[in-house]
């Protein structure tokens, strides 16, 4: 049996593409692997707060020294890292916003990336500490950005995985969706059809 958890991000609950991909991937991976363990966080409905001085506190003081506030920011950090590490498969559902993530999935980044539980630093540079994990992003675009100098999702997401010691991650993006209804058609298609062999 897998774990598997799921990162929603998409701000819109009615009419997202992101969600629409999720849905479909949860469907095809429960029928292909019954016995597997899903969890969905959806950080729009739940979002995460912004890395500040209280999570900072809670990460670096000595527990003695932590206040009321810096202790809850860490064990909500601990509770998002502990879903990370249970997961033998990451799925993050992003819909793209002026270029990159949402600002809510990078919140959760900001709370999962730490140093020594899932990164150590070496003296040769860092090193992932995640290994073995697979990782899944499905994208809804309103143009057509793979490949292009206009995609931040994508470099950012393989860097920060491979940072964490995931180098299996599958891009599965919907594009052109704010296009003609044609390239709308098209790019939805083409997603689904490369999730279904993903799924």
């Amino acid at each position: 049996m897998s774990r598997v958890l799921i990162i929603e991000s998409s701000a819109r609950q009615q009419d997202s593409v992101s969600r629409q991909l999720t849905r479909d991937f949860i469907q095809q991976w429960q029928a292909a692997h019954p016995a597997d363990q899903i969890t969905v966080r959806d950080l729009a409905v739940n979002p995460v707060p912004h890395l500040d001085a209280n999570l900072l506190g809670g990460w670096m003081k000595p527990e003695e020294q932590r206040s009321a506030a810096e202790l809850e920011a860490l064990a909500r950090s601990n509770e998002l890292t502990d879903e990370v590490l249970a997961a033998d498969v990451l799925v993050m559902a992003a819909p793209m916003y002026n270029f990159t993530i949402p600002s809510t999935l990078k919140a959760w980044l900001d709370h999962v990336l730490r140093a020594g539980i899932t990164f150590k630093y070496t003296p040769t540079g860092p090193q992932g500490l995640l290994t073995g994990k697979r990782a899944i992003v499905l994208t809804a675009r309103g143009g057509i950005h793979a490949g292009a100098t206009s995609d931040h999702q994508e470099p950012y997401l393989r860097q920060v995985m491979a940072f964490i010691g995931i180098h299996d991650v599958d891009f599965i993006h919907a594009e052109g969706l704010n296009m003609s209804g044609e390239f709308h058609e098209k790019g939805l298609n083409q997603a689904k059809a490369k999730l279904a062999a993903v799924a």
